[in-house]
This record gives structure tokens, C-alpha cells and sequence, in this order.
């Protein structure tokens, strides 16, 4: 008799543990519900030209901060922008900081590993800018696997990455902030910077006569981005990708004009 009670005993603490975790779950699940309820969208982003930067009045400007605005639009809520480092990101949306990352943030196993993603609303291929005062002689690529050879990269980032991969020998610095990284290279810090386009090219037609471009070719594959969620909101993740299905056309035309024009660039500083 008192084995049958022990036996109930755990049945019931099993049955108890798994109710008090249903809420949890609900509340995750219904994230969206929770976003309309509270009438305001919370966005992580990193500052990342064109996708997200101030223009010359201070205000937030850029493809993610169109991407966010209308998103928010669309679910009858406003936008709260919350910027964050980017090597802290991934560790803020887990704590809750804010509800989800709309910031250029290529998909990567490592990073699904952490938390979940939406389709992919955006692409990219990164490419690179050189210093003319003191890598103007070195041969693309070969010439810069070497100890003597130092390149930039914002921290954290899918360019620093790559870097380390396709030329180990090389110095990587890395900065927080990605004008520091090109920075660097314009004042000949540095030999050369790596990051996603247009904002290489960018750089070069801004300063032709201290960078250049060591190859106009893409670097390694075409990186697909997509807003990354904490892990277990596939109700949210579902309504997301839902408006990234309807608004295709929407979503390339703004990327056409932040990633192949340079109509913006006027309003930055």
C-alpha cells in the first residue's frame, strides 16, 4: 500500500511540474498577443550602415529601421528601437531585453544553435576596402596571409569570421563600432577592412585616395539574414514570416534603395 502511494506520489509531482510549466510556454507562444497587448514592438539592432545609422538630425535611419517601422505598422503597434552592441545582442534577446533582433544578422549554425530565426528577408555578400598607403603593392589574396598583415572587422560579425578562416596568419582587430574598423584602415592602421556590402564600396568612392578595392569580386558565399527570436515562439516566428511572404516585393525595394543607391547618403553625416 504505501509502495501504490509513493507510485501516486511522483505521478502527481509529474503531473503538477508539467502544468506549472504550461504557462511558461503559452506566454511564449502568444508572444505576439503580448507585443499588441502592450502596444509597442521592442527591437534590438546594432548600428551597421546603410542598415541601421543616425542621420544628421540624430534620428535612426537606415533598411532595418524601414524594416522595423513598417512591421510595427502592420501589427498596429509602435516601434521601440533599442540599440545594442552586437557581441551583446544574441545574450539580450535571451534576457529578455527585447522581443526580437531585426538588425542584418546573417543565419548561421552557431547562431541557431542560441536562439530561433524567421525566413530570410534580406541578403548580402561581404566584400573588402585596402589601405592605398600600405597595401597598394600586395598581391589580392595571397599577400595578406601573413603575421605582418592586419585586418579590421566590427566584433562579433560574420566578416571577422571569414577572416579568420581564409587568411589564419593575419593580425584581426576588431572593433565594437564599424567606422572605427574603417577608420583604421583610411588612416593606414591597417591594411585592409572586411564587411557586408555596399558600405566597402561605399567607403572607397568616399575616400578614393586612400582606399581601394583589392578585387571587385564578392567574398565567399551570399549571406541571408533573418530576425532572430528566443527560442520557443514558433506562434511569433509563423506570424513573421507570414509578413515577410506578403511583403517581398516591399522588402526589395527597399533594400534596392539602401544597398544599390546612394540617394541616403546625403542625409548622414
Amino acid at each position: 500500500m504505501n509502495h501504490f502511494k509513493r507510485i501516486l506520489g511522483v505521478v502527481a509531482l509529474s503531473l503538477a511540474t508539467i502544468v506549472a510549466s504550461q504557462p511558461a510556454f503559452a506566454q511564449q507562444d502568444n508572444m505576439v498577443d503580448t507585443i499588441k497587448k502592450r502596444g509597442r514592438l521592442h527591437v534590438g539592432f546594432a548600428t551597421f550602415v546603410p542598415w541601421a545609422m543616425r542621420d544628421k538630425q540624430g534620428n535612426w535611419v537606415g533598411f532595418e529601421i524601414d524594416v522595423s517601422a513598417k512591421l510595427a505598422k502592420d501589427l498596429g503597434v509602435e516601434v521601440d528601437l533599442i540599440p545594442t552592441a552586437w557581441d551583446g545582442i544574441i545574450p539580450s534577446l535571451i534576457a529578455g531585453k527585447f522581443d526580437v533582433i531585426i538588425g542584418g544578422m546573417t543565419v548561421t549554425p552557431a547562431r541557431r544553435e542560441q536562439i530561433d530565426f524567421t525566413e530570410s528577408y534580406a541578403q548580402s555578400n561581404l566584400s573588402v576596402a585596402a589601405s592605398k598607403q600600405i597595401a597598394s603593392k600586395l598581391k589580392w589574396p595571397e599577400d595578406y596571409n601573413s603575421a605582418s598583415i592586419t585586418f579590421a572587422c566590427r566584433r562579433g560579425s560574420t566578416p571577422c569570421k571569414y577572416i579568420e578562416e581564409k587568411w589564419p596568419k593575419a593580425t584581426l582587430r576588431q572593433f565594437d563600432d564599424q567606422a572605427v574598423a574603417y577608420l583604421e584602415v583610411i588612416n593606414g592602421n591597417a591594411h585592409a577592412v572586411i564587411g557586408n556590402e555596399p558600405l566597402p564600396t561605399f567607403k572607397v568612392l568616399q575616400n578614393p585616395e586612400r582606399l581601394f578595392k583589392p578585387t571587385n569580386e564578392p567574398l565567399g558565399e551570399m549571406e541571408f539574414e533573418g530576425m532572430g527570436f528566443k527560442k520557443g515562439n514558433p506562434a511569433a516566428i509563423k506570424v513573421f514570416n507570414e509578413w515577410i511572404a506578403k511583403n517581398q516585393d516591399w522588402l526589395k525595394q527597399r533594400h534596392t534603395y539602401w544597398f544599390k543607391t546612394q540617394d541616403w547618403s546625403a542625409m548622414v553625416p
